[in-house]
């Protein structure tokens, strides 16, 4: 039996650690196997190609990463046609689309576009973007418009329908239960948090939108918080990422209710960092004679 083994709902993952959307491409088969990943998930893509914001729109804290990148992207149809086959020929774990739209109806269109593909196991639904039916404030702060959005989308598709959240709301708890509530396989979290970093010198943004979106070690706390109340408002699987730097940051995402973590920001930090994180939940699981499903959600107080 293979200790790492986990599961969201339809997706049975060889081992738990995937990779945040954005921050993770092909090019680091460079310095690693990509299949020892549990699952790859993609950059977000969006209806019609984006540029995305102008530079600068990165900045590195002391403690993490600010970005204002944008959803830059080719946009659905020509990631279908110039990057999905590649990913296909390059991989043979679970590929998840990540993908974002301004109205709903633009949600359903790039569904069922990416419906029209074969090798595509699953969808990440980023809802941290202006909703510009709703005044422009992002999907994801309303639980009637989370609720409403994820049962248009779940009854056109059979493969894992997963709902990214947003840390930026008052209560995630009822936005995680509006998604369950409405035919969501699973859920992703957290989102970045806002951010914004200014030079002291001359009063400047560091970021040419001022604000972005704020990743790294700091935000580990949030997360984890986050992943637990979450855990304890649903019962469908948990996808959880935020500040995830080793192998015991991961354990610690489990203990708090996810099934799978994903890595972001600490893998620009170290290219090896992923293989390292599943080597030692290998070596912690083994040397303890337990499992995954055994530690799932197990936090004690």
């Amino acid at each position: 039996m293979n200790p790492l083994q986990t599961r969201l709902v339809k997706l049975i993952l060889s081992n738990p650690v995937t990779v945040a959307s954005g921050t993770f491409g092909l090019e680091y088969s460079e310095f690693f196997d990509l299949n020892q990943l549990g699952a790859y998930v993609t950059k977000t893509v969006t209806r019609f190609p984006k540029q995305g914001n102008p530079p600068p729109r990165l900045y590195e804290t002391a403690c993490g990463l600010i970005n204002s990148i944008g959803l830059q992207n080719p946009g659905v149809e020509i990631f279908c046609r110039d990057h999905l086959p590649e990913l296909r020929k390059s991989l043979a774990i679970p590929i998840i689309v990540s993908f974002s739209g301004s109205t709903i109806t633009e949600f359903e269109e790039i569904l069922l576009l990416l419906e029209k593909e074969d090798g595509i196991s699953g969808y990440e639904v980023n809802i941290s973007c202006p909703n510009v039916e709703n005044e422009g404030i992002a999907f994801g702060v309303d639980a009637r418009v989370v609720f409403d959005l994820t049962n248009r989308l779940s009854k056109l598709t059979n493969r894992e329908l997963i709902i990214k959240l947003s840390p930026n709301v008052s209560d995630i708890a009822s936005i995680a239960l509006a998604a369950q509530e409405a035919g969501a396989d699973s859920l992703a979290l957290i989102n970045t948090l806002f951010g914004m970093a200014i030079d002291y010198r001359t009063g400047k943004s560091f970021i040419k939108k001022g604000i972005g979106g704020y990743s790294g070690m700091a935000i580990k706390p949030v997360a984890l918080a986050l992943t637990y109340k979450t855990a304890q408002a649903v019962k469908i699987p948990i996808l959880a990422m935020g500040g995830i730097y080793s192998w015991q940051d991961a354990l610690e995402f489990l203990y708090a209710g996810a099934s799978a973590v994903a890595i972001g920001t600490a893998g620009f930090t170290d290219p090896l960092l992923i293989p390292k994180i599943i080597s030692g939940l290998d070596n912690y699981l083994t040397e303890n004679k337990i499992t995954i499903s055994e530690l799932i959600g197990k936090v004690s107080f």
